[in-house]
């Protein structure tokens, strides 16, 4: 097995991994959070953060047609300027200091974010590029420890975005991001043989859970996306301010 995962590591990784892409089918973010903080639990995430942004890209080749013309462009390139500027810093950053200290201050954040957006708060009016700008930058420096999706996700649930161009944008914006990370960490030394076996074994496990996440999608309200997405974000952020105390 790659990363000398015993046999009853690796198949509580699958698990996770399936329920991660389920998530990831039904509302466009998450997967990332979701299995780098259960990896936490049973073995060293690090190796596997670039095998999770690969299997991103899979999984947006899985689910592009069903977001073709939902996507919003003019909240992605500006998201992505901002994300590539900082993140070749904060990836060097990340590689020669603890990955666990960046994750908590990223959780307590968006913890707060979600309890403001569980009480109802949103924003009226959407924001312009340039603060979709500023928050591509702080979604760069939170990808290095593999979470870049969060704040992106707190920062679109708080405005009047349809559900299915929130799922889109995000989906398309998380996979931009990726394309980007995964050269400066293969640079860094963080990508290796051992990390196209781990995504040669996920690939169908990731098919699966996003077309089971995908049909779900399907028949969910407004209303219900957006409590979703909000009380994911809670989770999201709880599991990382509890990962210290479980490992």
């Amino acid at each position: 097995m790659p990363f000398d995962l015993n046999l009853t590591t690796a198949a509580a990784l699958a698990i996770a991994l399936l329920g991660a892409a389920y998530v990831r089918g039904y509302s466009g973010f998450g997967f990332s959070a979701i299995f780098i903080a259960f990896a936490a639990l049973v073995t060293n995430p690090l190796p596997l953060i670039p095998v999770v942004f690969a299997s991103e890209i899979a999984m947006t080749a899985f689910q592009a047609r069903g977001i073709r013309g939902q996507v919003d462009w003019r909240r992605v390139f500006p998201l992505l300027i901002g994300a590539g500027a900082i993140l070749p810093f904060a990836i060097k950053v990340m590689i020669a200091f603890d990955v666990a200290t960046v994750r908590m201050a990223v959780s307590g954040i968006i913890f707060v974010l979600a309890l403001v957006l569980f009480v109802g708060f949103a924003l009226r009016k959407s924001v312009g590029m340039a603060g979709h700008g500023v928050v591509g930058l702080v979604s760069g420096i939170c990808n290095s420890a593999g979470v870049g999706g969060l704040p992106v996700a707190t920062f679109l649930t708080a405005q009047p975005i349809p559900a299915p161009r929130f799922r889109a944008t995000m989906i398309v914006y998380l996979t931009g991001l990726d394309i980007i990370s995964l050269p400066l960490m293969w640079h860094g030394g963080l990508i290796g043989p051992e990390s196209f076996t781990a995504l040669a074994f996920a690939f169908p496990v990731l098919g699966l859970g996003v077309w089971l996440g995908g049909r779900q999608f399907t028949s969910a309200s407004p209303e219900s996306f957006r409590r979703f997405a909000v009380f994911l974000l809670l989770i999201l952020s709880t599991l990382g301010l509890l990962r210290p105390l479980l490992t």
